[in-house]
């Protein structure tokens, strides 16, 4: 019989798991940390609960299943090293300032290599790499004189060259409870219970507090010298965005959503040229992390409002569908700028007073703010812009009176 023809329960210690490594976050030190293990192959040798490649882990496991993948596989991370070179930062010991990531997580080979060549199933959890992004929008930009191609950042065709930043979450539970307002146990308990008990190790396994959760992570762009980012006498210009499927990539006309990245990415664009450098942050939280089923369903219920689709009933509406208005977590956000060991963000493109609130609140500085310009809102999404700047959403422009939220209104279904 072999390993994986038995189930192999990982609700209590395994009785042979002395020799696994133990984690210290925190730690400066990389062989103090210890590494980040989620191998199911190897129970003995696991020191987190869930495991590696977030929500692509469920997808792995229908691969084995249907024989596509060896469980026993492990990935050759030959020539797999970061092109670029990120940290270490103060910020990476400071227990409090990191707890949704790992910190050392592109840096596996280099920190752990001898348990890798030993065999220690230790996988990365964060990759950087380089490209070229091709957005029609930077083209118009180009055409419209509002930026010049300069053959290194920007060329003439519209490409632009960044560095390419992927982020699988790694949450330190006692560190998330903290940044949440809750404690540990209350933590524990929810994701155990809201998961259908999806890993029952978060409540019998206290002694293992590094959670892999099923879920998206991010990524991030950085738009110039990505060795200066952390520097803080070098202007950065920044844009975080939170993940809009249906506008990011279809282009639909319902929210802000692409427009707004598409300006963020002008002002990095600007940013670097002027010797500075821009940083875009992309988060995995479609539909305000409620779900793509969830924001098409409050779509819905706004569009049939007996009044119609108007500002005045946009939250109502979503809260009305969801229980909740927003479940992103701008708390945790500010993990990918420590990371990075950003200090300051000169040029801030976006509305938010939660992303802003977030970052403040991990002494990130923050100097000037910039709204979406009217004009690249599309009229369809005003109700949308009017009813947060109502809600207190940062803007330069006027704010309209219950009267003139209610009569700002989108258009009715077809």
């Amino acid at each position: 019989m072999s390993a994986h023809d038995h189930i192999v329960l990982t609700s209590h210690p395994p009785v042979d798991g002395n020799g696994c490594p133990s984690i210290k976050w925190g730690a400066a030190d990389p062989a103090q940390r210890g590494p980040i293990i989620g191998t199911v192959t190897d129970p003995a040798m696991r020191n987190t609960i869930g495991t590696h490649s977030g929500s692509y882990s469920v997808y792995l496991a229908a691969s084995v299943a249907a024989g596509h993948l060896d469980p026993e596989f492990k990935p050759d991370l030959h020539n797999t090293m970061p092109v670029a070179r990120i940290g270490p930062y103060p910020q990476w010991s400071d227990a409090g300032k990191i707890v949704s990531l790992d910190p050392f997580g592109h840096m596996i080979t280099e920190c752990f290599g001898d348990q890798l060549e030993a065999g220690v199933n230790i996988r990365p959890t964060i990759a950087i790499t380089q490209a070229r992004l091709q957005m029609l929008e930077l083209r118009e930009a180009i055409e419209l004189g509002r930026l010049k191609a300069d053959g290194k950042i920007l060329m003439e065709n519209g490409d632009v060259f960044v560095t390419k930043i992927a982020v699988d979450p790694v949450w330190h539970l006692p560190g998330m409870a903290e940044r949440l307002g809750c404690d540990t146990a209350t933590l524990r308990r929810a994701l155990f219970t809201y998961t259908g008990g999806m890993y029952p190790e978060l409540v019998t396994r206290s002694d293992v507090e590094v959670f892999l959760p099923p879920i998206g992570g991010l990524s991030a762009y950085i738009f110039g010298n990505s060795d200066t980012v952390s520097d803080k006498s070098v202007p950065l210009a920044c844009r975080v965005h939170d993940e809009c499927n249906g506008s990011d990539v279809f282009g639909s006309d319902i929210c802000t959503c692409r427009p707004y990245l598409t300006h963020g990415i002008e002002i990095c664009v600007e940013m670097a040229q002027a010797g500075g450098n821009g940083l875009v942050v992309y988060n995995r939280k479609e539909g305000r992390a409620l779900g793509e089923v969830t924001k098409f369903l409050v779509y819905n219920a706004r569009k049939r409002q007996e009044e119609g689709d108007n500002a005045a009933k946009y939250f109502e509406r979503t809260e009305c569908v969801a229980g909740v208005q927003d479940a992103r977590f701008q708390e945790l956000m500010p993990d990918i700028f420590h990371w990075l060991g950003v200090q300051r963000l000169d040029r801030f493109a976006s509305m938010s007073d939660m992303k802003h609130d977030a970052l403040a609140g991990q002494g990130i500085e923050i100097g000037e703010r910039i709204d979406l310009p009217e004009e690249l809102i599309p009229e369809d999404a005003k109700v949308e812009m009017e009813a947060k700047k109502a809600a207190g959403y940062f803007t330069s422009t006027d704010i309209k009176d219950e009267d003139g939220l209610r009569a700002t209104k989108g258009r009715a279904l077809f």
